[in-house]
């Protein structure tokens, strides 16, 4: 795979990672199914999800080269990124009227 493709690989199960926490009532979208998540269930979720995109981008990095070492502002700034591809399931589960 080359660099392109792997980096537009990493932004799309990003954006579905981010997004999973919100569309479904599942522990981690695969475990048993629960009435109803609380906050904090899916807040912890949310950062699940955010390693494990991390570890794919790591593993893929890893894969075309040399791993570069990140500082705090790499990791502010994707979990910014993360937070802001979560926006939509947010909307859609909290802020969308149901009839």
């Amino acid at each position: 795979m080359n660099t392109s493709g792997a980096v537009w690989l990493v932004i799309l199960v990003a954006l579905v990672a981010a997004n999973l926490p919100f569309v479904n009532n599942r522990w981690l979208a695969v475990g048993p199914s629960t009435a109803e998540k609380t906050w904090w269930q899916r807040l912890f979720e949310l950062v699940v999800f955010y390693l494990m995109v991390g570890g794919l981008g790591l593993a893929l990095e890893q894969h075309q080269g040399q791993i570069y070492p990140q500082g705090w502002a790499f990791y502010a700034t994707t979990g910014a990124l993360f937070l802001t591809l979560a926006f939509p399931g947010f909307v859609w589960r909290f802020l969308m009227r149901r009839n």
